[in-house]
C-alpha cells in the first residue's frame, strides 16, 4: 500500500467522484478504481458505495478515512521538515477563507505570497465561517482564515490582525453625511443583517444588545457583497469591516460612518488542526499574514 493510494482515496472521498480524484491524482478513472478495489480487497471491507447517482462512504470507510487523512498528513509533514532543510518553500497550500476576507483583506497577501514561493501550489477557497472550521478538521483545507476564531475540539488558532468596524448608509440617508456617530443613534433605524449563524452577526447583537440599541431588520445576508446591496436598494443602515467598503466609497456609491467606541472592532485569525503538521507553504503565509499588509 503507498501514500499515493491513500491520497487517492481521500481525494475520492472529498470529491465523491471517481473522474475528479483521477484528475487530481493524474491517474485514470479505471485506475482509481482498481487502487479503491485494492484496499477493500486488503482489508476485507466495502469503503465507498458506488451507486450510478449516489456515492456515499460506509462506516469503515469513514474510519479508513480518518486514519489516511493523518498518515498523508505525517507524509507532507516529513517532505515539509527535508525542504526546510534545504531552504526550499515548496508544495501544496489549500486555504479556505471566508468570504469577506478572501475578497477584500487576503488578496494583496496572496499577490506577495505567490511572487515570492512560486513553487507553492496555492489553491484558495471561499466559504461560511462553519465550513472554513469544518474543512480544516477534515483537512480539506491546511489553513482558514475567519472572524472572531474561536478554539473548538481539535483546532489550533493564531491571532494575525483585526479591522474596524463601521457604519455604512447610502448617499440618500439622511446619516449618510455624518462622519461620527454612536451606536445608540442607529436605535429604530431600518438595518441590513448579516445571518444569524454567522459571527460578526453575533457580536453585533451583543454589542447593541449592551448598548440597549433595537433596529428595524429589513433583509439578512449571508455575506457582505449582498449586505452592501441591500443597504443601497433599501435605503438602509449595516455595519461591516471599514476595509469591505473602500470601493463603494471612493465611487460615491456607499457613505461610511465611524462609530464610537472601544469595542467595534472584528478580530482575524488563522485556524489550523491542531494534529497537523505544519508546513514550510503553511509557516510562510501565517508569518506573512502577521507581519502586516504588504507594500
Amino acid at each position: 500500500m503507498h501514500i499515493e493510494t491513500l491520497k487517492v482515496f481521500c481525494d475520492l472521498v472529498e470529491t465523491a467522484s471517481f473522474s475528479e480524484a483521477a484528475e487530481r491524482n493524474g491517474v485514470t478513472q479505471s485506475a482509481v478504481s482498481q487502487q479503491i478495489k485494492g484496499l477493500e480487497d486488503r482489508f476485507s471491507v466495502v469503503l465507498v458505495e458506488r451507486g450510478r447517482r449516489n456515492f456515499s462512504v460506509t462506516p469503515e470507510g469513514e474510519v479508513f478515512l480518518q486514519a489516511a487523512r493523518e498518515i498523508v498528513d505525517t507524509y507532507r509533514g516529513i517532505e515539509s521538515k527535508l525542504q526546510q532543510m534545504r531552504d526550499v518553500v515548496a508544495g501544496p497550500l489549500r486555504v479556505a477563507t471566508v468570504y469577506s476576507i478572501g475578497f477584500h483583506e487576503l488578496p494583496p497577501y496572496l499577490e506577495h505570497f505567490r511572487a515570492q514561493f512560486p513553487e507553492v501550489q496555492l489553491t484558495v477557497q471561499y466559504r461560511r465561517s462553519n465550513q472554513v472550521y469544518a474543512d480544516v478538521l477534515e483537512s480539506k483545507a491546511d489553513l482558514g482564515l475567519v472572524a472572531y476564531p474561536q478554539e473548538r475540539k481539535g483546532i489550533e488558532v493564531e491571532p494575525v490582525w483585526k479591522d474596524r468596524l463601521v457604519l455604512i448608509a447610502p448617499p440618500q440617508h439622511p446619516f449618510a453625511k455624518k462622519k461620527k456617530m454612536g451606536l445608540r443613534e442607529i436605535d429604530g433605524q431600518r438595518f441590513i443583517s448579516f445571518e444569524p449563524d454567522l459571527p460578526t452577526r453575533k457580536a453585533l447583537d451583543e454589542l447593541m444588545r449592551e448598548a440597549g440599541v433595537r433596529v428595524k431588520e429589513v433583509v439578512e445576508f449571508d455575506n457582505i457583497e449582498t449586505v452592501k446591496r441591500g443597504v443601497a436598494i433599501e435605503n438602509a443602515l449595516s455595519i461591516v469591516p471599514s476595509e469591505s467598503v473602500d470601493a463603494e466609497v471612493a465611487a460615491g456609491a456607499l457613505c461610511r460612518i465611524d462609530l464610537e467606541g472601544r469595542h467595534l472592532w472584528r478580530p482575524l485569525g488563522v485556524i489550523r488542526r491542531r494534529s497537523k503538521a505544519i508546513t514550510s507553504p503553511m509557516r510562510e503565509l501565517v508569518a506573512l499574514l502577521k507581519d502586516g499588509k504588504p507594500e
